[in-house]
Order: C-alpha cells, then sequence, then structure tokens
C-alpha cells in the first residue's frame, strides 16, 4: 500500500494475452463505464498475437502493409484513439481511464504529462532515466510515420529514443489513455508493417527496456515496477477489478459492433 494514499484507483488485472479486438473493445469499455463523479482504471496487457493497430483517423491503405501482415499472421486493428500506427507484440501495453480533472486537468497534454511521469516515476525504479520530450517535429506531427518514429510532446523519451508511445480519447471531462512500451527491439518488423507513406522508415527512433537495462526484462516485472511508480507519484492505492460475466457480455457485443468488424478496422 502506498503511504499516505489520497485516493484509490480501479485497478484491471488484465495480464493474460488477448486478441487484438477484444484488448480495444475493453478499453472502450472502460471509457464508456466513466460518469461525472471521479474515477480513475489502470490497466496492464498483452497481445495473443502480433498486431498492427492505427490510430482512428489513419487511412489504412496508407500507412499499412496489409499482404506482410496477412501473409505474416499479424492481426490490424483500428483504435478508438487517434495516433500513429504502433506495432504490439514482445511489450508492456497500458491504458488509463479518468474523469478525475482535479487530478489530470482538463486538456490532452495536461493528462500526457502527468501520465507520462507517473511512468517515468516507475522507470526510475528500474534504474533508468527518463525525460519528457518536446514538440515533435512537423513532418512526424502532419505525416504518417510509425508512433516510434519521434515522441509527441509530453511523451517519455530516454537518451533521444521514445521508450513510450500514447495516443488518448477525450470527450467532455473524461479520457482514455493507452500506449506501448516495447520489452525489446523489433525495428524490422515495425519498417515491414509499414508503408513508407511520406517519410523515411530510417527514422524509427525506439527505446526499448531490455536494452537500456542490458537484460531481459519480464511483462511482470516490469509491469510492478510501473505500479509502485504511480502509486507513489499520484498517491493513491489500487483496488483490484475482476470482470464479471455481464461486464464480459457487454465486452463482446462492443467488440462485435467494432473492433471485430471489417467495417471498422478499414472505414469503408
Amino acid at each position: 500500500m502506498t503511504e499516505k494514499a489520497q485516493g484509490e484507483w480501479l485497478y484491471l488485472d488484465d495480464g493474460t494475452p488477448a486478441p487484438s479486438a477484444w484488448n480495444m473493445a475493453v478499453d472502450d469499455y472502460m471509457f464508456r463505464t466513466l460518469t461525472p463523479q471521479p474515477r480513475t482504471i489502470l490497466r496492464f496487457y498483452r497481445w495473443i498475437r502480433p498486431t498492427v493497430s492505427l490510430g482512428y483517423s489513419q487511412r489504412i491503405h496508407k500507412v499499412v502493409n496489409i499482404d506482410y501482415c496477412s501473409l505474416n499472421g499479424i492481426d490490424v486493428v483500428r483504435r478508438m484513439t487517434g495516433g500513429k500506427l504502433v506495432l504490439h507484440d514482445r511489450e508492456v501495453t497500458y491504458s488509463i481511464a479518468s474523469s478525475d480533472e482535479d487530478l489530470f486537468g482538463s486538456s490532452v497534454l495536461d493528462s500526457y504529462r502527468k501520465i507520462s511521469e507517473g511512468f517515468m516515476c516507475g522507470l526510475r525504479k528500474m534504474g533508468l532515466h527518463a525525460y519528457l520530450a518536446e514538440k515533435a517535429p512537423a513532418k512526424y506531427i502532419h505525416g504518417d510515420l510509425p508512433c516510434f518514429s519521434y515522441p509527441s510532446r509530453h511523451e517519455v523519451e530516454i537518451s533521444g529514443r521514445k521508450i513510450i508511445g500514447s495516443a488518448q480519447k477525450r470527450e467532455g471531462g473524461k479520457f482514455v489513455q493507452h500506449g506501448s512500451i516495447p520489452l525489446v527491439e523489433d525495428d524490422e518488423r515495425l519498417r515491414a508493417v509499414s508503408l513508407p507513406a511520406d517519410g523515411d522508415l530510417d527514422e524509427i527512433r525506439m527505446a526499448t527496456l531490455s536494452h537500456e537495462l542490458g537484460k531481459a526484462v519480464d511483462f511482470s516485472w516490469a509491469v510492478d515496477k510501473f505500479k509502485d511508480g504511480i502509486r507513489e507519484y499520484f498517491k493513491i492505492n489500487l483496488k483490484s477489478w475482476t470482470l464479471s460475466p455481464l461486464e464480459k457480455e457487454e465486452i463482446d457485443t462492443i467488440l462485435k459492433e467494432r473492433y471485430g468488424s471489417e467495417k471498422w478496422t478499414y472505414l469503408r
């Protein structure tokens, strides 16, 4: 437990690898459960198969090498959040959903900064020095390079490379933000699933936990460090939340309507 805790978050213990559409539907469900009453939910999760996720507004045929993904058993899913293409596989994936404006502020940048600082506290517990990024170059902001080409403002860098890539959806006083924290380097496959639209794929600047620490990093060990950092930074306790059968049914409905649908994925 955190000493002098000032609040409590729900923690969705969801470490078993799951299909891509299910992972996105759970994050969507977390967002939908939020009400004006301040509430925050934290989740860490994994993927049963390598998955490309693209931002809500991206054109799939412009950014994803669909043929390569199909031939190599890589799923493709569209997020509810914005941002750029991400390859999810050997990583820690997180999501935070909240309606607590007093804690996170009322803007995307406010909440990005607070969440990044919480994760930086976890990185320090691993022995790593991370810092907040400045504004990304215009060619990244307005182009179609993958997420890990450049950090956006208030994302997290180590030694000039992005270590956490995140995206957010905000609606009134509530938001959901999820992000990718690579455990191992997979630059070549990231280049293979991406289409070189209007930038050079050699510009990918991905940091990984195993490279920075000089050793293999286990998912569970990394999650424990991040949980400790978040508890300390936000001065909160985490209350375990297990999905009920009814909640799983509701998530399955969201999956069928959105993330398991070609209409949603391709935005036809």
